[in-house]
């Protein structure tokens, strides 16, 4: 077996080939993975709320979007990952819970996917596949060598992005 490294909740964790980031449990979290293909490296960070500068306790930078990808980049770019090449998947963001309201308090998933897409964006940094929304959770595993996102839910086939 390749070396597993599990990625918490509010967690963000490097590593290079051959390597395999794993976080589970995605419900409303977004799972973000940054690849460098040509150096392998990859990074995972599984965020929580989609904005830190909503909260006073906010020291945790790996719980937020913004300041998780943020932090996510500046640890791989110390091991060697170049910033022009680094490229995103993304996992997560689902509606875990069914509402009758259009509360944006019960719209996290979906908030924390657009946080993440905006944030991506800004620094540049292309989106090559997603699999996020729905009313369901994720596991997900990032295997360093070949750039594949492999997504594990209850009841569903296993899918590759």
């Amino acid at each position: 077996m390749k070396n597993m490294i599990r990625v918490g909740m509010a967690d963000l964790k490097v590593c290079e080939s051959p390597g395999v980031l794993t976080t589970l449990g995605l419900g409303s979290c977004v799972g973000i993975v940054l690849y460098d293909s040509l150096s392998k490296i990859g990074g995972m960070v599984h965020v929580m709320l989609p904005d830190s500068t909503k909260f006073n306790h906010n020291e945790n930078k790996a719980k937020y979007a913004d300041t998780g990808i943020e932090s996510l980049m500046e640890n791989m770019l110390g091991v060697g990952a170049h910033k022009e090449r680094i490229v995103a998947k993304i996992a997560g963001g689902a509606q875990m819970f069914a509402f009758s309201s259009d509360s944006d308090a019960l719209r996290i998933g979906e908030r924390n996917v657009e946080a993440v897409k905006k944030i991506l964006d800004t620094k540049n940094i292309k989106i090559m596949a997603e699999d996020t929304g729905l009313n369901y959770g994720r596991t997900i595993e990032f295997y360093t060598e070949t750039g594949e996102l492999l997504i594990k839910s209850v009841g569903k086939p296993d899918k590759k992005i």
